[in-house]
């Protein structure tokens, strides 16, 4: 199972943008997963994105604890880049994702999970770039 630890700091951020009380999945931005804005290769492991949803997505069961009581889920594959001691942070106007390890991403992204979904559909790209 895996806990995270988010901020104070992170979760005014939240609090502000009116997203603590909905689904959120905390990815991995490696170009594979459904919700992924961008990457490839070369951003395994090492890029995340915090995905708003209106409403569960099944293919992403795993819950991860909070301290924020936020509804957080991810996957399996997701989780294999997340280790113990997991923080969310918000500082110098950028999210950042740490574990024991060290710093795992110092720019997560926020989206809304609908429009990526919708962009892709359409053949867009979120971010127009790949490793």
């Amino acid at each position: 199972m895996l806990n995270l630890h988010v901020t104070p700091s992170m979760q005014q951020l939240m609090a502000d943008k009116r997203l603590s009380d909905r689904p959120l999945l905390l990815i991995t931005d490696d170009g594979g997963g459904r919700y992924s804005l961008s990457g490839g290769a070369c951003t395994i492991g090492a890029k995340f994105s915090l995905i708003v949803l209106t409403a569960p997505d099944a293919r992403y069961p795993l819950s991860i604890q909070n301290n924020a009581d936020w509804s957080l889920k991810t996957s399996d594959y997701d989780a294999a880049f997340m280790g113990p001691g997991l923080v969310l942070d918000y500082k110098n106007h950028q999210i950042q994702l740490r574990d024991n390890a060290g710093l795992l991403d110092s720019a997560v992204e926020i989206a809304d999970g609908a429009a990526v979904l919708a962009a892709f559909n359409q053949g867009i790209v979120a971010k127009g770039e790949s490793c």
